[in-house]
């Protein structure tokens, strides 16, 4: 009691105290002693006759009694009397009327349609444990663990959202603007949708909260701001009261026509129903709009229901109408139940006092405790039962069974069912079907939707804002390789291959785009371009338009268009002119170098051998066998994967000393570094960062031994543009990358997506490679007929490799024959007998054993020279 009792502030807290002393003054608690079929059960019910569904309910739920009462096969002699109190949309109206159920003896209570009211009374029936059901309260934070006597007798926004995110997500549109009644129903409702839209990489762009007490003039503004926005994809949750309000300030400020999308909740569809025939004149300002319906299958029992509705009132039948008539026969049959159980109508003295939001004390000793309360409302949650809407039973965490909706597209003169939602089988142009029954297979999720301007043509769901603001690009402002991206001095203007590759793709669009060139950069070294990525991505900058190389860590961050140029990396180093002859296959190495990589290969060949023979079979064999496997396994070092698998880790070791690199170059502030290092696994130390093109050849003509570097690693357009005027240079090798250059957006931007298009109809026109030629297509070498080779290597650049590597060599020959000598020692044959060639023929025989065989001789030497002394003391004990 006292969270409802806080609801009601200043002088209205006044007015109850007053209201509760009355209550008090003309009621006694009684003590009902009945048997367990009472004549009359009171039920009642809280509905708000200023609003049509409430109108409609009123006689939903009278005729729901009526029925009950007229069948002797549901309460067995027992009627229903049901008072309804109007709460006139009014929270502390509908407290004071709930309390007055509760001093009367009622039994449970049906509504109120708002989720707030409901919520409010909810605590009150808490505390005097009287089941609160209600056919229109859909707020999908009404639970069991905050509400625990609350029962929601239709299907919650929940599932409600979950269509609307499936719709949404079935048209290809990732953002929605969201407006809604700024009340608990409104915003629990809303962040139930962006939950859904969550899961599916959609998002609610901007939410737009209309307060409870609008005027038109506040709708006006709220949806004018809407209508600057860029996203056109308008999701309204609201009431019946106010919808048809919006939706009609939405038209006059030109929001109903070509280009918008307008998705409902059920609240439209209610209005329809109640109010069929629906005048004609009042879908003009509702055309285009999908809205939902919850799906009630057909039957003789409705249509039935249908006919006696049209005998009793001009209003038309709605889904919460039939859901109201449900709940009446739901608390019927579990008020059978109850009785059957033995359950008895008896109640006890509620709390005596409680205090007010002010302190003050409250007189409620009036109310009463329904004693059997939590047995019906288990009896109510285990009815099963065939309604007018279908299937009738919950679910453990009290949801109805088998939520499913009509998707309903409002035309100029009427509306029509373009499809379905059910909670098992989603979208589908088929009615949906029970679980596990076969679902539809058909591809085709819904039929087609006349949109607002009455177009079939699926709306884009979003346009430039209408409100003169330009789109903010960022360009980095290089020092090195302009051709690419370049800033006209004393403009704003900027020129280059990537800037004409934007404006040529902009141009290109349907539509225009507003836009300004901001620049990035100090203009004295070149920026670093993920810093400003992660502009864009925090919004400074909507994108950035430049040489903007799309890795991995960067599409976290942004969407990247189609890559409009490849880009990946290379490999430069300096090369002269050679004849082309016979030998010139020869000609990068002196023929002292020639000579020294030949007895390498004879010395470390015998290295591997030794260390090798005894463990690996594929070093043994016949002796010819046995050097060419060897100086095969050296040669082939250099240029393949190993077929012979070296088991030593002492092989290893000498092998891998071979291969030792010098300094390597690389753009300056770009990704190569990291690259380099985490996925080459090159030492930090090696690596030389270069900013201008000038840097690039000074550093590869000085070399490793004069402060350079021995190669440059950079992406191909860059290296391209660096030789179209430096022949002396050439690239080696294949690309080890696959990367391109693209233009980014913020996540989710649209403009991504059509720019992306764009370039790919550039590239289909030959558009692309014209600009590619125009930029980056040089041709200072291409009439240079002679062959390009690298420089010859000399001895004495090797000079520290082969003394690694002989190093390496004798080092592990020392760990290798030190062990050996001590092991053929410890089972070498006695010396006195043998001569220094005959020891020496033994031990080269013993190296050449494989390893598992010595063990073995030595452990069966071990087990004769046990077994012989053995033999020995038996013997010397048979003598004794």
């Amino acid at each position: 009691m006292d969270v409802s009792l806080t609801m009601c502030r200043g002088r209205h807290a006044s007015k109850l105290g007053i209201l509760l002393f009355q209550i008090s003054a003309s009621n006694k608690l009684r003590d009902t002693n009945v048997h367990s079929r009472p004549k009359v059960v009171k039920i009642g019910s809280v509905l708000a006759f200023d609003s049509i569904v409430g109108k409609a309910a009123k006689i939903a739920v009278q005729t729901a009694v009526k029925d009950v009462n007229s069948d002797p096969s549901v309460l067995n002699g027992t009627k229903l009397e049901l008072i309804i109190h109007d709460s006139g949309s009014s929270g502390f109206v509908s407290i004071i009327e709930a309390l007055h159920f509760m001093a009367s003896e009622t039994v449970a209570l049906i509504g109120p349609e708002s989720s707030d009211l409901t919520l409010m009374i909810s605590y009150i029936v808490k505390e005097l444990q009287v089941p609160l059901l209600s056919f229109r309260a859909t707020d999908p934070t009404l639970s069991s663990l905050q509400c625990p006597f609350f029962i929601r007798t239709t299907h919650s926004d929940f599932f409600q959202m979950a269509a609307i995110a499936d719709i949404v997500g079935y048209y290809g549109w990732r953002r929605v603007i969201a407006i809604y009644i700024d009340d608990d129903h409104g915003r629990n409702g809303i962040t139930s949708l962006a939950d859904q839209f969550a899961s599916k990489r959609g998002k609610i762009s901007h939410k737009a909260p209309i307060k409870p007490n609008a005027t038109r003039k506040d709708i006006q503004d709220v949806l004018l701001q809407v209508s600057f926005m860029e996203s056109k994809v308008l999701v309204l949750h609201t009431s019946t009261n106010w919808g048809l309000d919006i939706l009609d300030v939405a038209k006059d400020l030109g929001m109903m026509e070509s280009g918008y999308v307008w998705i409902t909740t059920d609240w439209l569809s209610t209005i329809m129903d109640i109010s069929s025939p629906y005048p004609r004149k009042s879908f003009a300002s509702m055309q285009g709009v999908i809205t939902l319906r919850s799906y009630i299958k057909d039957s003789e029992h409705k249509r039935k229901f249908i006919t006696k509705w049209k005998n009793l009132t001009t209003y038309g039948v709605s889904t919460y109408s039939l859901y109201a008539y449900d709940t009446i026969w739901l608390l019927a049959r579990a008020l059978d139940d109850f009785f059957d159980q033995g359950g008895k109508l008896s109640f006890s003295k509620g709390p005596n006092q409680t205090k007010d939001s002010q302190g003050g004390l409250l007189n409620i000793d009036s109310l009463s405790v329904f004693n059997g309360g939590k047995i019906l409302l288990e009896d109510i949650l285990k009815v099963k039962m065939n309604g007018l809407t279908g299937p009738m039973e919950f679910t453990s965490d009290r949801m109805l069974v088998f939520p499913a909706f009509e998707v309903i597209n409002v035309m100029r003169n009427g509306f029509r069912n373009v499809g379905y939602w059910s909670n098992s089988s989603r979208l589908s142009i088929s009615p949906p079907k029970p679980p596990k029954t076969n679902q539809s297979n058909s591809t085709q999720l819904l039929n087609n939707v006349i949109w607002p301007g009455e177009t079939v043509d699926k709306p884009r769901g979003w346009m430039l804002p209408q409100n003169g603001k330009q789109t903010k690009i960022g360009v980095p402002v290089r020092i090195s390789f302009q051709d690419i991206v370049k800033e006209v001095q004393g403009t704003n203007r900027y020129m280059g291959y990537s800037i004409d590759v934007f404006v040529a793709a902009i141009n290109l669009l349907p539509y225009a785009v507003p836009y300004q060139f901001y620049p990035y950069g100090d203009g004295r070294q070149n920026p670093s371009y993920t810093d400003l990525v992660n502009l864009v991505n925090a919004g400074v900058y909507d994108a950035a338009v430049g040489d903007i190389a799309i890795i991995t860590n960067r599409t976290s961050m942004v969407d990247f268009t189609q890559p409009y140029i490849e880009s990946g990396l290379v490999v430069v180093t300096p090369v002269k002119k050679l004849s082309s002859g016979t030998w010139a296959i020869f000609k990068p190495f002196t023929v002292e170098l020639w000579g020294v990589i030949l007895i390498s290969f004879l010395v470390v060949g015998a290295v591997v051998w030794i260390l090798e023979h005894r463990r690996n079979n594929d070093f043994r064999g016949t002796p010819k066998q046995q050097f060419g496997t060897t100086q095969w396994f050296i040669f082939s070092t250099l240029f393949f994967t190993h077929k012979q698998n070296m088991k030593s880790t002492l092989g290893r070791f000498g092998s891998h000393s071979m291969v030792i690199c010098d300094r390597i170059g690389y753009g300056a502030r770009s990704f190569v570094r990291d690259y380099l290092v985490k996925e080459i696994g090159i030492s930090e130390a090696r690596l030389v960062p270069l900013e201008l093109p000038e840097d690039y050849e000074k550093a590869l003509i000085d070399g490793p031994n004069n402060d350079g570097v021995i190669a440059i690693v950079d992406e191909r357009p860059y290296i391209e543009l660096f030789l179209s005027t430096r022949c002396q240079f050439s690239i080696v090798g294949p690309e080890f990358t696959k990367n391109g250059w693209g233009f980014a957006f913020q996540q989710d931007s649209h403009l991504a997506t059509d720019v992306s298009n764009a370039i790919l109809k550039l590239s289909e026109t030959g558009e692309l490679q014209r600009i590619h030629n125009k930029w980056l297509l040089r041709s200072a070498c291409s009439s240079q007929g002679a062959e390009l080779s690298v420089d010859r290597l000399e001895l004495k650049s090797f000079k520290g490799l082969f003394l690694i590597i002989g190093l390496a060599c004798v080092l592990s020959l020392l760990v290798y024959l030190v062990p050996t000598i001590y092991q053929y020692t410890k089972r070498k044959p006695d010396t006195s007998v043998s001569s220094g060639p005959r020891h020496m023929q033994t031990f080269i025989s013993s190296i050449d054993e494989k390893e598992d065989l010595v063990i073995a001789h030595s452990n069966k030497r071990l087990r004769g020279a046990s077994s012989l002394g053995s033999n020995r003391d038996d013997a010397s004990v048979n003598a004794y």
